[in-house]
């Protein structure tokens, strides 16, 4: 019998599967809206709900696996042709899945699927399909029209299936996979005993059988994988098509030129590439074990430059060299595509359009850009907030649009590129625009600006995203309470970024956040001041220089220094950080790129370049802002990794708010966090 702990495992490894195809699923549908003539999408939905539905009954979801089945055969009336896909079917499926979702959920600690809601869900499908209530289920000889490969003929593929020895200890019966492969064409099966031991010998809960099948089918060697999906990581598989002439290996070829299939593997050809789910705590803790191998790593190059031998610093140079490739591999690791991400804002996008009465079209542009997963993970509010700010406020309503001579649908344009060691996320819209005189309007009635200020258009516009701020007088479902673009900033912030916006009055808005690719590495310049070490991040450092007595009696004691006839404010570290110690008779003025301008930092010493694993300081420092992490030296010593951005922002707020220092702000420095950038959207 098989443990509770293997089964938890299997059913837990079946959950994160179903997570991918239920997404999978959605954009597939609200792409079907669009196309509804698109077979191809139709067979995509079909072998979704197909495998959810298998393997849900395998994995013990039998209240799912039911549910499922009654879409599955609506999906294939649509295949058959005799029934016509209409926004009913779609908006009945898309309520359905969140029901499905709840299913999976619901043994992981997640709310239970709302039964009366199933229900009304599955008497208005079999209603649309013509399904009977009492219609009874498919035979296991029964043959439905099988997912159909790029091209259509039938065609036979020989496949090799040896359980692994602990897949009867896992609960898996073998004998339901071939069931499957049976329903997507004719199955010839030959068993091997090969592996069978002695009597004496055989372990009665392990499987020793294999089986040799060639397979008749129309479908492609994806939808055969996707029968053994929840089992391959732990069993012996191989799908290898059929031997096949010289013209249809010709003719083959072309059609793979025409039209490659996106989104999915081929397996046409025997696939050795492998992959295995890591769960995100052990990927975790991998990093954190290369990053104390890092400071160790750093730890031995210091103690081998103090040493005269050879030996040992051929050793230390050939570990450094190991524990950087780690490093990287280990990043690279963490790395995803923010294509997920984005596919999931289709459904929203959807739903809100139905809600409003707009038509809003989604579309997408970088969404193969990969950033550290744990970025993505905090992304999610941001882009979902700045969509609906775009679909309530931004984009009119069809008949407004082509009262203005626009396209009766709206578009919003999600973004990703790789910027240096910046990511760019920009979420635009063709609305109205944001009207800066309203927004002006309403801070003055909040009482965030006085009546006379007087405010750039960026400025302007930087009050959006203060707490509490909305030009709704009204409040709804989806506006009103000034907290959307609020939770924005404060996310950003959180992940080291920014926000630019552009808006133009009549043709729409853009916000572009700029995230780092990393959260967990950083290039950085490590400098002193006193006995404290620092590191400043080198992807905004511009250059250094130096800063001497004569200098500072030149400027008047004002922190201002003159590079190449441009006066730049500068920050001292010592007075910021309370480091009593004297100050060198020559200084260092680190000029650092940030958003409200160029600041300097002044250091002692410039100790050197380095790369860093960033460790976080807790939530007993939460509230620290112009500190964004820390890292252990060689030496053993912590240094902290400054955010200049807050840096300047502390410096620039203590100037408007009383009169700690002598740093002039620059005309932009009222509302810091949003880029006075005013040109064309990068």
């Amino acid at each position: 019998m098989p443990t509770v702990s293997n089964a938890d495992q299997f059913k837990q490894s079946f959950r994160e599967e179903a997570r991918e195809i239920l997404v999978d699923l959605e954009s597939a549908l609200l792409e079907l809206n669009e196309n509804r003539d698109d077979q191809e999408l139709v067979g995509r939905i079909f072998r979704g709900l197909h495998t959810i539905k298998g393997s849900g009954a395998m994995f013990g979801f039998d209240d799912l696996a039911a549910f499922t089945h009654n879409l599955e055969t609506a999906f294939d009336e649509v295949r058959n042709g005799r029934l016509q896909v209409t926004s009913e079917l779609i908006d009945l499926t898309l309520s359905a899945l969140d029901q499905i979702r709840a299913m999976v959920e619901e043994g992981a600690g997640g709310p239970p699927a709302d039964a009366p809601a199933c229900a009304e869900i599955l008497a208005k499908v079999r209603l649309l399909a013509g399904i009977s209530p009492t219609r009874p289920a498919k035979s296991k000889t029964d043959t439905p029209p099988p997912a159909v490969a790029a091209g259509g003929k039938v065609r036979e593929w020989h496949i090799r299936f040896a359980p692994g020895p602990d897949m009867l200890r896992d609960g898996t019966n073998p004998l339901l996979l071939l069931d499957e492969l049976r329903q997507l064409g004719g199955l010839s099966v030959r068993a091997s005993m090969a592996a069978v031991p002695r009597l004496g010998e055989l372990d009665p809960e392990r499987c020793y059988m294999a089986w040799d099948m060639v397979l008749t089918t129309a479908a492609g060697a994806d939808a055969i994988r996707d029968v053994f999906i929840f089992v391959e990581d732990g069993c012996e598989l191989a799908i290898e098509p059929a031997p096949i002439s010289a013209a249809e290996v010709t003719a083959r070829a072309l059609d793979e030129q025409r039209s490659q299939p996106s989104g999915r593997r081929s397996y046409d050809k025997p696939d050795n590439v492998s992959s295995r789910r890591v769960p995100v705590a052990k990927l975790d803790q991998f990093v954190d074990l290369v990053g104390e191998l890092v400071t160790v790593q750093a730890r031995l190059s210091e103690i081998a430059t103090r040493r005269d031998d050879p030996e040992f610093s051929e050793v230390s140079e050939e570990i450094e060299r190991l524990t950087s490739a780690l490093r990287e591999n280990s990043m690279n690791i963490r790395m995803l595509p923010i294509r997920a991400t984005f596919e999931k804002f289709r459904r929203l996008v959807h739903d809100l359009a139905r809600d409003l009465g707009k038509d809003v079209e989604l579309t997408m542009e970088g969404a193969d850009t990969e950033l550290d997963k744990t970025v993505i993970d905090q992304l999610g509010d941001p882009l979902m907030h700045l969509i609906r700010n775009s679909m309530d406020h931004g984009i009119e309503p069809s008949d407004a649009r082509a009262a203005h001579g626009k396209p009766a649908a709206a578009t919003i344009h999600l973004s990703a590129r790789h910027s240096g060691a910046s990511v760019l996320i920009g979420v635009s819209d063709d609305g109205n625009g944001i009207d800066a005189q309203a927004v002006r309007n309403r801070a003055v009635e909040k009482g965030l600006v006085a009546a006379d200020a007087q405010l750039t258009e960026a400025e302007t516009f930087a009050l959006i995203f203060q707490p509490g701020f909305s030009t709704t007088k009204q409040v709804t479902d989806l506006s009103g309470r000034g907290v959307g673009m609020d939770v924005v900033r404060q996310r950003v912030d959180s992940l080291r970024g920014s926000i630019d916006l552009v808006s133009k009055p009549g043709l729409g808005t853009s916000v572009t956040l700029r995230l780092p690719l990393t959260l967990a590495i950083i290039d950085g310049l490590l400098v002193s001041v006193g006995d404290a070490c620092f590191v400043l991040p080198l992807a905004n450092t511009l250059e250094c220089i130096e800063l001497t007595r004569e200098d500072i009696e030149r400027a008047n004691g004002k922190h201002v220094a003159d590079v190449r006839d441009e006066l730049i404010p500068y920050i001292r570290l010592r007075e910021h950080f309370d480091i009593r110690t004297e100050r060198p008779a020559i200084e260092q003025i680190m000029v650092v790129e940030t958003e409200e301008g160029r600041f300097g930092f002044v250091v002692d010493q410039v100790l050197g370049s380095c790369q860093t694993v960033i460790k976080n300081l807790g939530r007993v420092y939460r509230h620290v802002q112009a500190v964004s992490g820390a890292t252990i030296l060689g030496n053993g010593t912590v240094a902290l990794i400054l955010d200049p951005q807050r840096l300047a922002q502390e410096a620039l707020r203590s100037v408007v708010n009383g009169p700690r220092g002598h740093i002039p702000p620059p005309p932009h420095a009222l509302y810091p966090g949003v880029s006075a950038n005013q040109g064309n959207h990068p």
